[in-house]
């Protein structure tokens, strides 16, 4: 039996879409969720450090945001060039990339778009869902470095204005170059937060999800069976592993930040054989997940999660909604609308327990 996309939709005011991130970040509003009574409190964020306990593990997505958008020209036309990921099997000192060119419809393979120094990523592959696949004659590294120079950070389309400190749109705890859009639940700590989350007896753990546009991306089918997921890549130590495996074998929380985090902690759990007595592979993970996570999935890692809320009709609402009930989803998400929540990237947070 087939789920409607329409299940997943809301009307949300425009102003409620929030234009830029709280100051200080952990002033940001907080609605607990219970998702099995669905029971709802309101609260600081800052009052998370109340609701954890010694013996918990939260788990962050230390993803860093890079400046994927570039511009480039051809025979005088401007042409915007939003990188996405490099692919693997480049030859040395080159580099193949996911990316999406506008205007899409005036190029063609083969042609090259002219960049500063000098630097002309060639159209390797025209796709049919309208991105392209460009050839650069530098290296993965050499590429992030030329981004970080001359790109810019890609805020969503429903932000106005780009935050004039870009360090606004990136986590405290950002470390990992990769993502084209922020794991936008972690922006609500602060290290003086995190200080007091660990000085509770929370383990902090970190892993690794390099955030792709598809993330934010509406469904356009009618109903969820429809959608393709997109892939991302996925890393998790072995010792962060072990530290979850332990966790879970001793009956305590694992408390994920933003479905970044639940979607690398589950697609990681999912690629174990059924028969392993431990939810993470113990030696660690490394690899692309494209995990599109419905109601009826079993979750086998996370018991808790807080995250921003969502766009309609998006993967990551029905991922929520799979965590916690579409009912007490939508019934959250109408209050929080007349409460005067902010939405979205910079908006407020929920805490689902």
């Amino acid at each position: 039996m087939s789920t409607p996309v329409s299940d997943y939709d809301y009307v949300l005011p425009p102003e409620r879409i929030a234009q830029a991130p709280a100051e200080p970040r952990d002033h940001s509003r907080l609605l607990l969720l219970d998702r099995k009574t669905g029971k709802r409190e309101h609260k600081r964020f800052d009052a998370i450090v109340d609701e954890l306990k010694a013996g918990d593990v939260m788990v962050m997505n230390n993803s860093k945001v890079f400046k994927a958008r570039l511009h480039g020209k051809r025979f005088q036309k401007q042409f915007e060039v939003f990188l996405l990921r490099p692919l693997p099997d480049a030859m040395p000192g080159s580099s193949i990339w996911h990316a999406l060119v506008r205007p899409g419809k005036l190029v063609h393979v083969g042609n090259h778009i002219e960049m500063a120094e000098r630097l002309s990523p060639k159209v390797a592959e025209k796709r049919e869902d309208g991105s392209v696949i460009l050839a650069f004659p530098i290296s993965e590294e050499e590429v992030f470095a030329f981004a970080e120079k001359y790109g810019e950070v890609p805020v969503p389309p429903y932000v106005e204005q780009a935050p004039t400190d870009a360090e606004r749109y990136q986590t405290v705890y950002a470390k990992e170059t990769g993502s084209v859009a922020a794991p936008t639940a972690g922006f609500h700590f602060t290290p003086e937060l995190l200080d007091k989350v660990r000085a509770k007896g929370v383990q902090v753990e970190f892993v690794t999800l390099h955030v792709g546009l598809g993330t934010f991306r509406p469904m356009k089918g009618q109903t969820l069976e429809e959608h393709i997921m997109h892939a991302e890549y996925v890393s998790i130590s072995s010792q962060t592993a072990t530290v979850i495996n332990k966790a879970k074998s001793e009956g305590r929380r694992i408390i994920a930040v933003g479905t970044t985090t639940v979607r690398a902690l589950e697609g990681a759990a999912a690629s174990q054989s059924p028969t392993t007595d431990y939810q993470l592979p113990t030696t660690g993970f490394s690899s692309d997940v494209n995990m599109f996570i419905t109601p009826g999935f079993e979750f086998k890692v996370i018991d808790a999660l807080i995250t921003n809320f969502h766009l309609p009709k998006s993967t990551l609402l029905v991922l929520v909604s799979a965590f916690a009930g579409r009912e007490h989803i939508m019934a959250a998400y109408k209050e929080a609308i007349d409460m005067g929540y902010r939405f979205y990237s910079f908006g407020d947070a929920m805490f689902i327990r």
